[in-house]
């Protein structure tokens, strides 16, 4: 039950334990229950909300950073991941494998506000050998959910 539930709440976390018993045939009580452990066991680490930016007012830049990085004795790329996603700009951190060791996904009012922790806050690192910056031009779908809808051809028909 509890991976079905991870499923069903991967998609839509509204669902409520009540919601979720009727899709799984379960009690509400039992659902409950297992979405409180799995919350206790930090398996369900929040409930964040995907929005889709560009419909809104907000200037908003997504940038994809490659960094490649020193391990560190004993910690491997843990605690330079760690030091980095400390910082407010950064929205996630992944390891890598090919050619560099981490991936850094910030948001930036610019790409000027993208640059500049790059250069003030990321490269200057000593553990960091180098960065390469990629901007998101524009998102088609986040988190499995599609951002664009298709709009229908309007045009009328003409024929000879």
């Amino acid at each position: 039950m509890r991976e079905k539930i991870l499923k069903a709440i991967d998609k839509n976390s509204k669902l409520t334990a009540k919601e979720l018993a009727v899709m799984l045939g379960a009690e509400e009580a039992a659902v409950a229950a297992t979405i409180k452990e799995l919350e206790a066991e930090s398996i369900i680490c929040g409930y964040p909300t995907l929005i889709n930016w560009d419909k809104t007012e907000s200037e908003k830049v997504t940038a994809l950073i490659e960094v490649k990085v020193t391990p560190q004795r004993g910690q491997g790329f843990d605690r330079i991941a760690e030091r980095i996603y400390k910082f407010e700009e950064v929205e996630s951190v992944y390891l890598m494998s090919g050619g560099f060791d981490l991936t850094v996904i910030i948001d930036g009012k610019s790409m000027r506000e993208v640059a500049n922790f790059v250069s003030s806050k990321l490269a200057p690192m000593e553990a960091v050998l180098s960065t390469a910056t990629h901007f998101v031009l524009k998102k088609y779908k986040e988190h499995g959910m599609p951002l664009v809808h298709e709009v229908e051809d309007e045009r009328m028909l003409i024929t000879p």
